[in-house]
């Protein structure tokens, strides 16, 4: 009986600094010199203004829960992780990132659209190393 492995990014000339930061547990982000937005995915170019004045900035690593599905249908090489949730990050930056809430029970009692999270670094193999959300904690004492 084989194990199946998981399916593991494979770095472009594109991402290739966003997955050099994520080693070192940093999260960069590109942004547009020409209308000082940042973006995600990372590529060449503006995808908001078309500008290609992008440079690298590093990101607080915080944002909300977008939108999210808890998964329960396993994947060649996710089976043992079911369930799981896969959710739609808004970072505090502006941009949008698809990922994993880890660290939390897998059930809509405990996620949901809104909730604060924060970054966490998965180290997966010599080459990669994922960037994660997890929930954050309550912030000032106050209670929601």
């Amino acid at each position: 009986m084989t194990t199946q492995t998981k399916p593991l990014p494979q770095p472009s000339p594109e991402t290739l600094f966003f997955w050099e930061g994520a080693k070192r547990h940093e999260l960069w982000l590109p942004y547009c010199l020409d209308c000082s937005r940042s973006f995600f995915y990372p590529r060449p170019f503006c995808p908001h203004c078309g500008g290609v004045a992008v440079e690298w900035r590093q990101a607080s690593g915080t944002g909300t829960i977008y939108s999210y599905v808890i998964n329960h249908a396993p994947a060649p090489g996710f089976a043992e992780d079911v369930p799981y949730v896969i959710a739609l990050v808004e970072l505090t930056e502006g941009p949008r990132m698809m990922t994993n809430i880890v660290n939390v029970t897998a059930d809509p009692a405990h996620v949901s659209v809104g909730m604060p999270v924060r970054v966490v670094f998965r180290d997966v193999s010599e080459e990669i190393t994922l960037p994660l959300f997890e929930p954050a904690p309550a912030q000032g004492g106050q209670n929601a």
